[in-house]
């Protein structure tokens, strides 16, 4: 292989394993690279918005990333056993309808089916939502131990979007608790001021969690805690949980 071919290779390497890995000396292991050579790559990966560094020695998908993925996803459409649960889902409870993939500490927007309202959400595929203060993300957030929440907060900081969003871990861990006992996560405009939303987490076939689907309405159209809304949204998460080849139900 001439050099241009190996470098490219190496940067390749280099983006599957920040798919698996946070620390240098990991993602070099995984890639295959001398650690010096893979610091080079993260910074010009870093640079260009294809990666995302924390400050503390960690490495994440950036929001490039994030974003072609959302556009390749878009076009692809997701497997087409995929996306009739989600219109049902949508022709049941009349809201828009999310499929979003965890990506790191984030998420990003995979399906959006928009309701048949005079408004428009500004959500869009390919767009990256935070995960402790939307419901997709707390679901997420939720299948995963107290401790691994709290390196997840501690790496993201946790901003604070709205009067209504939570920024203790403490309260969050709580909050986390109420989500697995019920099944499912609510935004009561925690992420966007007017907008309520209810989430679940969606397993693929290997049984982890890859990410969740929520119905959205503005905040006039939901009060509170609405049971009903949940149990859709669940209901519709484990029919494509099971469509991706989930073992079980989440």
């Amino acid at each position: 292989m001439n050099s241009r071919s190996t470098a490219t290779d190496k940067t390749l390497a280099m983006l599957d394993a920040l798919s698996e890995h946070t620390r240098l000396g990991d993602i070099a292991a995984a890639a295959g690279v001398p650690k010096a050579t893979a610091h080079r790559i993260l910074q010009g990966l870093v640079a260009n918005g294809f990666a995302r560094a924390t400050g503390t020695g960690e490495y994440f998908s950036g929001p490039r990333l994030l974003a072609l993925s959302g556009r390749v996803l878009r076009r692809l459409d997701l497997p087409g056993q995929v996306r009739p649960h989600l219109e049902e889902l949508h022709r049941r409870t009349g809201r828009t309808v999310h499929l979003a993939l965890r990506s790191g500490d984030e998420a990003v927007y995979a399906v959006k089916i928009e309701a048949d309202k005079p408004y428009r959400l500004a959500s869009r595929v390919g767009m990256s939502l935070a995960l402790h203060c939307t419901s997709i993300g707390k679901a997420v957030l939720a299948s995963l131990p107290d401790e691994e929440v709290r390196k997840v907060a501690r790496r993201t900081g946790m901003p604070r979007r709205t009067p209504n969003t939570i920024t203790d871990p403490d309260r969050l861990l709580d909050e986390l608790a109420t989500v697995r006992a019920r099944g499912w996560a609510e935004d009561h405009e925690e992420n966007e001021i007017g907008v309520c939303a209810s989430g679940a987490a969606v397993v693929d076939h290997t049984g982890e969690v890859i990410g969740g689907i929520s119905a959205v309405a503005l905040a006039h159209e939901a009060t509170g805690s609405d049971e009903r809304l949940g149990r859709e949204v669940v209901r519709a998460a484990r029919a494509v949980s099971r469509a991706l080849g989930s073992p079980s139900e989440v």
